[in-house]
């Protein structure tokens, strides 16, 4: 039975483009990692397009990794998978695997985990308040978040990772209604929400439980702390010529992607109060986009959620030092 797709990949066209394996300085047999499996979309127009090219798909989902095998089955030995967080596969690269001559991040919550997931991520449907990407991780759920944080807490996670201006009224109204029980439920969160904030911004260009929604999924799954970390070791682990490419949907996610690439791309990194050099002073990387790739509109009329996609490539040249995570968010 072949399995449904959920999911449309983003930006396709432009990463097949500029992440291709064809030409110097790469191998015959090239080597990727896609860091953020999902439904397998990216990794099944890789490997459709460069017949050579071997996959390692990462994901810490195993419900929809094995979606994503079930729909990668037919390029065989050329497919690999690794049930885990992308951070602690290139925290400790796997001695069994050859290093990558391609890296990609889509930072993106897959469209499955909204519609099929069952776990609260959309505010659409009547779900359980969890949005663990990983439900055995043992880390706090949405609904811990939402029941047990202080009201000035939760106040500002929801304006640090929503950006959303009325953070304070919306955290005022769920301490309000959860003294009269817990909040379990996705629906009961979004009318809480609706409830709350003025007539004229209920009926916005967005649903006002969007931000809250994104803050409380961010924080769940820690995803903004991961990624300087995740880019830093995945950079390393590349071969010399290598390409990294990372897919962003929000600010937060790209300004920390912006700022580790131009760090890359700098002759020096070292902070003033460093006297002498210790960077290598040579830049480490060149970068293959000085402006993100954005959707065209076609693929905006076609795949709505593509609208905030932004896609940045850099070429390796050499490893990078500690001093080239200075200035991004979170070091």
């Amino acid at each position: 039975m072949k399995v449904e797709i959920i999911h449309t990949p983003v930006l396709l066209q432009p990463c097949l483009q500029l992440l291709s394996p064809e030409g110097e300085p790469f191998e015959k047999n090239p080597w990727m990692v896609d860091s953020t499996l999902g439904e397998g979309g990216h990794s099944n127009a890789f490997l459709s397009h460069f017949p050579s090219l071997s996959v390692i798909g990462i994901d810490a989902d195993s419900v929809i990794q094995e979606r994503a095998r079930e729909r990668l089955a037919p390029f065989g030995n050329r497919m690999h998978f690794y049930n885990g967080w992308f951070n602690d596969f290139y925290e400790s690269y796997p001695a069994e695997y050859p290093k990558p001559d391609l890296i990609l991040f889509d930072l993106g919550i897959s469209v499955f985990h909204y519609e099929r997931s069952g776990r609260g991520f959309s505010f659409r449907y009547d779900e359980v308040l969890d949005m663990r990407l990983n439900p055995s991780s043992g880390m706090d759920s949405a609904a811990d978040i939402v029941n047990n944080y202080r009201e000035e807490e939760l106040a500002n996670l929801i304006y640090l990772y929503g950006e959303e201006k009325l953070s304070r009224r919306i955290a005022s109204a769920i301490v309000k209604v959860r003294s009269g029980g817990r909040i379990e439920s996705s629906k009961v969160l979004a009318d809480i929400i609706f409830n709350a904030v003025p007539g004229n911004y209920r009926y916005g260009p967005i649903h006002p439980a969007t931000r809250t929604f994104q803050a409380l999924r961010i924080a769940v799954n820690g995803e903004l702390r991961h990624i300087p970390p995740a880019l830093h070791n995945a950079f390393n682990i590349l071969n010399p010529g290598g390409k990294l490419g990372v897919i962003t949907f929000h600010s937060l996610e790209d300004r920390i992607v912006k700022n580790y690439f131009r760090n890359l791309g700098k002759s020096c990194v070292c902070p003033p109060e460093v006297a002498q050099c210790r960077c290598g002073g040579q830049p480490c990387a060149e970068i293959l986009t000085r402006k993100p790739v954005a959707p065209s509109a076609e693929e905006v009329s076609m795949n709505s959620p593509s609208r905030s996609a932004k896609l940045r490539v850099v070429r390796k040249l050499r490893n990078a030092t500690d001093y080239h995570l200075f200035g991004v968010e979170g070091y």
